[in-house]
C-alpha cells in the first residue's frame, strides 16, 4: 500500500457538526411548540442528513408536510452553519502535518454544495483543500463509488493511492467498490444499531489524532514542503 492522498467525509468524521445540525433541529420542533431533543438523541443521526434528522424530529410525517419541515430546517442550519462546529479533536495539527508533508487532502461528502462550501470556509479550510466533491457535484452519492473516483482523478492519483476517512458504512462501502483503503472513524456518529467492525475497511481510529501514525507506517508517501504551508 502506497498512500499518497487522503479524503475525508465531513459530518462525523473531518468536522463536528453535531452541535449545529441537532440546533436547528431543535429550533425546528420549537416553531412547532415541540420540546428540544437532548444532543445526544440527535448525535447518532447527523451523519445521515438532513432528511433524516427531520424524520427523526418529526415521525410519521410524509408528502408535502414534510418537505415543507426538511426545506425549513435546511433554512434553519444554513443560518447557523459554523456557529459551534469545530474540527474533532486532532484534526487541526492532522491537516497541519498533511500540507507540511505535501500530503493533498480532500472531501468528499454527500452534505450538498451550498452548505458545503460555506462550511468549509468557515472553518479556514476552503482554501487549503485540494479537492471538494459534495452531494450534488454529480448525479450519483454514497455509497456510489464515483464521487470518490472523481475526487482520486481531480488530484491526479489512481484510487489505490488515496485512502478514505468515514464514520459510516456508507463510507467504507463507496471507498471498496472504488478500490480505495477505507478507514472508519469510530469517533464519529456511529448509531446504537451501527457495527464498525462488519464494515469493509483497511483499518479503524478511534481519533484523527491517530490516523497520521496509521498512514506513515503504512505506506504513506510523502513529498517536500509545500511553499505557504503552515
Amino acid at each position: 500500500m502506497k498512500i499518497r492522498a487522503v479524503l475525508f467525509d465531513l459530518d462525523g468524521t473531518l468536522a463536528d457538526t453535531a452541535p449545529d445540525m441537532g440546533g436547528a433541529l431543535n429550533e425546528l420542533r420549537s416553531e412547532r411548540g415541540l420540546e428540544p431533543f437532548p444532543a445526544g438523541r440527535i448525535r447518532p443521526w447527523v451523519s445521515h442528513g438532513g432528511a433524516a434528522l427531520v424524520r427523526l424530529g418529526f415521525p410519521g410525517l410524509a408528502g408535502e408536510e414534510f418537505e415543507a419541515l426538511r426545506l425549513r430546517f435546511l433554512a434553519l442550519y444554513a443560518r447557523r452553519l459554523a456557529r459551534e462546529t469545530r474540527l474533532f479533536d486532532g484534526g487541526a495539527e492532522l491537516i497541519d502535518a498533511l500540507d507540511a508533508l505535501a500530503v493533498p487532502w480532500g472531501v468528499v461528502t454527500n452534505k450538498p454544495g451550498w452548505l458545503t462550501d460555506p462550511l468549509l470556509e468557515g472553518l479556514g479550510l476552503a482554501a487549503r483543500v485540494a479537492t471538494v466533491v459534495s452531494g450534488d457535484t454529480l448525479p450519483q452519492k454514497k455509497p456510489h463509488p464515483l464521487p470518490l473516483q472523481h475526487a482520486a482523478a481531480g488530484i491526479g492519483l489512481a484510487c489505490a493511492e488515496v485512502a478514505y476517512v468515514g464514520d459510516a458504512e456508507r463510507d467504507m462501502l463507496a471507498a471498496q467498490a472504488a478500490g480505495m483503503p477505507g478507514i472508519a472513524a469510530r469517533f464519529g456518529y456511529i448509531g446504537p444499531d451501527d457495527v464498525p467492525e462488519s464494515w469493509p475497511q483497511v483499518a479503524s481510529i478511534d481519533s484523527l489524532a491517530a490516523l497520521l501514525p496509521w498512514l506513515q507506517a503504512n505506506g504513506l508517501q510523502a513529498g517536500g514542503t509545500r511553499p505557504g504551508a503552515p
